[in-house]
């Protein structure tokens, strides 16, 4: 009976052991903080919050950047004293005074302007002091090369061929401000080409003498020589006078003509028809009209020269100042920092001194741009630019010529300042290039230099690009080490003549970045400069897209055609 038992219970299926139930029981559901749940969750708000911040700060100053250009309404205000007030709106806010029981208390700023006649371009006014508000269609706002704008009512111009009022005045005026346009043009391309020509020769002929009284011979070729350098330089200054007294009559035909404007207290302001710029009437304009005005004022901004204090006018000496240095920054930084990390990554040995200059390399990454600044005057202003001096522009000290700030040291300070971003990434483009190629190149008999150049620096060029546009990014902004190596306030004057070298890379440039740190920080009125300060950053942004996206295209194309290859 116990063996029968025996064998049924061997017969009978088996359960489990406790390893096996372990195994088959169903998982316990982890934390929630174990799941890793909030860190996707934490990750992904921090990405949101940065992009807001980021779109916001762009919309900012895209939209009011963008509004610079768009003629604003102008109001006539009748306030409950009795006076009355012609401005455009710029801002509106809360009333310093109000509180929350005394109700939602608000005042406007307008921009009067009228500055030689106010003494100031703006004034708030309490929005429960207006009694009326509207907006006359012949309020018309003048632009003035000096004082800033000017708004009123136009009354009569006064010319030469005598008062003209109503409209045979509007036609009068265009007739003259042509004339007046064609004036000035005149007068800046006498100031510009033949007075610059001029100076050029009575300097080379100068530096001459100075070299001829340099060598201390006495040659009577070389009397022959001074006697015919100190010609050039008298019929040079001849020309000169001729010049000058031409620039004098043209001068004294500007002045024919004045617009008087009727102001908002009664008063009447005479401005001559040689200080304006244009009129308009933006309360008369209807959208086509605004849609041609802010095409205008764009091509104005991007094409001309700044005026008064820099707060109206154009910015193009600064475009091209920016724009020129990123490229002669880049073509400095990308074959040293492309031949410093093949060498580092391709035919370095291993060790403790690679080891030290890629740590030093990297660090350099994080030092403060003022640093390079300093490093840049000390180094390329002082030391290569005073021994430049000395030995082949001796004839021209003790002023310099390239011991001073200038294009060239400004831009090689910046390559020095993005030469670490290059390296890092040009070593990470060559490291992910796969063993395997560079082994198939050796088997098919390539030598070393053959394989690195023609093999591992191709695959690398994504890398390459990434870091040059990293350090386009970087360079465009940057303000304090230019400030110490060539960038000025104001240089409207291109560093292109028609002189050799034709690109002179002594001189002094204007900068977007300084030009808007001057705008917020060194105006002398502030208020004033704000809207060209936002339209000055839009621009720089729109300039770092731009190059950015050019990059960032010509990396596609060549990954593109990378992967054609392979």
């Amino acid at each position: 009976m116990s063996a029968l038992w025996q064998a049924s219970k061997a017969a009978m299926p088996k359960g489990p052991s406790h390893k096996e139930e372990a195994l088959i029981a169903p998982a316990r559901r982890p934390g929630f903080w174990r799941s890793g749940d909030p860190l996707v969750w934490m990750s992904a708000g921090a990405l949101a919050v940065s992009l807001l911040m980021v779109l916001g700060l762009v919309l900012l100053v895209a939209v009011r950047g963008a509004a610079y250009f768009w003629p604003a309404p102008v109001l006539r205000l009748e306030l409950a004293d009795g006076s009355t007030v012609i401005g455009e709106q710029v801002a509106r806010e809360r009333a310093p005074a109000a509180t929350p029981s005394s109700g939602a208390r608000h005042r406007i700023q307008l921009k009067v302007g009228n500055r030689d006649v106010y003494g100031m371009d703006f004034l708030w006014v309490d929005e429960d002091q207006i009694a009326l508000r509207e907006t006359p269609r012949e309020i018309a706002v003048l632009e003035r090369l000096q004082g800033g704008d000017a708004y009123g009512i136009p009354v009569r111009l006064e010319s030469a061929q005598g008062t003209v009022h109503g409209e045979g005045m509007w036609q009068r005026f265009q007739e003259l401000h042509a004339q007046v346009v064609r004036l000035r043009n005149e007068i800046r391309r006498l100031e510009r080409d033949r007075v610059g020509a001029i100076n050029h020769r009575i300097e080379a002929a100068r530096l001459a003498l100075v070299r001829l009284g340099r060598s201390g011979a006495k040659d009577p070729r070389r009397a022959a020589e001074a006697a015919r350098q100190e010609e050039i330089i008298a019929q040079a200054e001849r020309e000169y006078q001729e010049v000058l007294q031409e620039i004098r009559s043209l001068r004294s035909q500007l002045g024919k003509g004045v617009l008087v404007l009727a102001l908002a207290d009664g008063r009447e302001l005479e401005v001559p028809v040689s200080e304006i710029v244009r009129v308009y009437f933006p309360n008369a304009m209807n959208l086509m009209q605004k849609l041609g005005w802010y095409a205008s004022k764009l091509w104005e901004f991007v094409s001309q020269e700044p005026r008064e204090s820099n707060t109206e006018g154009g910015i193009f000496p600064a475009i091209f100042g920016t724009v020129l240095m990123v490229l002669l920054m880049t073509v400095a930084v990308v074959p040293a920092g492309v031949l410093a990390a093949v060498y580092l990554t391709e035919y370095a040995k291993e060790g403790w001194v690679t080891s030290v200059l890629r740590v030093c390399i990297r660090s350099l990454a994080g030092v403060p741009s003022i640093v390079f600044g300093a490093f840049g005057v000390g180094f390329f202003i002082y030391f290569v630019g005073g021994r430049v001096d000395r030995l082949f522009f001796p004839e021209k000290l003790p002023a310099p010529t390239f011991g001073t700030g200038g294009i060239l040291w400004a831009s090689l300070t910046l390559a020095l300042l993005t030469l670490p971003v290059v390296i890092v990434a040009t070593e990470e483009g060559l490291a992910s290039v796969p063993n395997s190629v560079r082994e198939a190149s050796y088997a098919l008999g390539a030598t070393k230099f053959e394989t690195v150049w023609k093999v591992a620096v191709p695959g690398a060029l994504p890398g390459i690009m990434t870091g040059v546009i990293l350090g386009i990014a970087r360079a465009a902004g940057e303000v304090a080490p230019l400030m110490m190596t060539g960038v000025v306030k104001l240089a409207p004057e291109l560093p292109v003549d028609g002189h050799p070298p034709f690109l002179h890379l002594e001189r002094k440039l204007m900068h977007l970045g300084y030009f808007i740190y001057d705008l917020g920080f060194q105006s002398p009125n502030v208020e004033a400069a704000q809207p060209m300060l936002f339209a000055t950053a839009l621009a720089l942004m729109v300039i770092v897209f731009a190059l950015n996206f050019a990059g960032i295209r010509l990396r596609s194309r060549i990954r593109a055609r990378a992967a054609d290859r392979v």
